[in-house]
């Protein structure tokens, strides 16, 4: 009897846990049959407008001319007149050079026109023949200019008004090379950009630019492109572009370093705000989500200039498409969405 009571518990319980069992089962069938909810994302419309191509390139100030001072042959430098940084008028003479082969020239040439003056006399009452005339004419000529020759590299002049920016050697130096003086015209001065060859049409000689200067932060000068290129470097596709600046006050020096800004017209082009910019895991790749009944799309977009809060695209969404702005968090190309309200 005891037996008999011990197998009916047994049973009773064998029972209610498989009842169990079923109801877990039934709720957990339950849980997966329930369809997960959509991501809820936030919409922003993106529409074309004008915006203005403005570029900007990064280069080193330049003198408009600069000129490297020294002779035409090695010679002992007697001295220099003048220092970094003094300003020098055009023939002003800046160094001096060691004379003493200036002085055997000069004797020479004296004794050349003497001799030449005894051969014109006797050449005008016939005593010597005219061709010994014109080579006593033409030796007189040659020694003239090489005279004058070696007086310019002798006493070296500064062929403009300018700035003197190097001096590489000291008074009683032996030229070796190397210019003894490098002077620079910088009012105006002048820089070089290189520029995407798809705005070859777009730049004209005398378009304003915008020069910054990390020199001035709180300053913004004006210059004019002077000079464009007539070829297109096949390498890098580009096209160099001089810009020239007055620099009236001296206050731009060479090598400074400067951002030239151009505009280069407008575009109409679609304008995104920032916050629909995704990056793409692993690579530099930008996109955008669009989304389209119901659903969203991976758009790879090019992007252009920022502007504020928003950025221009030059390609990858099209004019009045909704773009993804909040919960790109858990989307993917393809997936179903519910819009915020």
């Amino acid at each position: 009897m005891k037996a008999f009571r011990i197998s009916g518990i047994a049973i009773c319980s064998m029972l209610i846990m498989a009842a169990c069992g079923q109801k877990k089962t039934e709720s957990t069938a339950a849980v997966q049959a329930e369809p997960a909810a959509k991501p809820l994302v936030t919409l922003a419309k993106v529409v074309e407008e004008p915006v203005a191509q403005i570029q900007v390139y990064s280069a080193t100030i330049v003198g408009e001319i600069k000129n490297n001072i020294a002779p035409a042959t090695p010679a002992r430098i007697s001295k220099i007149n003048v220092e970094v940084g003094d300003n020098v008028k055009k023939g002003q003479i800046l160094v001096e050079m060691d004379e003493t082969t200036l002085s055997q020239q000069e004797m020479q040439l004296k004794n050349l026109e003497t001799e030449f003056n005894r051969i014109d006399q006797l050449y005008q009452v016939g005593g010597v023949s005219q061709s010994e005339w014109e080579n006593m004419k033409l030796q007189l000529e040659v020694a003239r200019k090489s005279l004058k020759t070696l007086r310019e590299n002798t006493r070296l002049a500064s062929p403009i008004d300018g700035v003197v920016t190097a001096r590489t050697y000291d008074n009683g130096d032996l030229y070796g090379g190397q210019p003894i003086l490098v002077v620079q015209k910088i009012a105006p001065v002048k820089l070089t950009i290189n520029v995407s060859e798809q705005y070859y049409s777009k730049v004209k000689k005398g378009d304003q630019v915008k020069i910054e200067l990390d020199a001035y932060p709180d300053e913004t000068f004006t210059g004019k492109v002077s000079l464009i290129y007539p070829t297109v470097d096949a390498m890098t596709h580009t096209f160099p572009v001089e810009v020239i600046v007055a620099n009236e006050d001296l206050k731009i020096r060479p090598g400074m370093f400067a951002r030239a800004t151009l505009n280069m017209g407008t575009l109409n082009h679609v304008v995104v705000p920032d916050l629909a910019i995704e990056k793409r895991s692993g690579s530099g790749d930008r996109f955008v989500y669009v989304y389209n009944n119901g659903k969203v799309s991976y758009n790879k977009v090019e992007l252009g200039q920022r502007l504020g809060d928003r950025y221009e695209l030059i390609s990858g969404v099209p004019n009045g498409a909704q773009v993804v702005i909040e919960g790109q968090a858990r989307l993917s190309d393809g997936k179903e969405v519910e819009v915020k309200k």
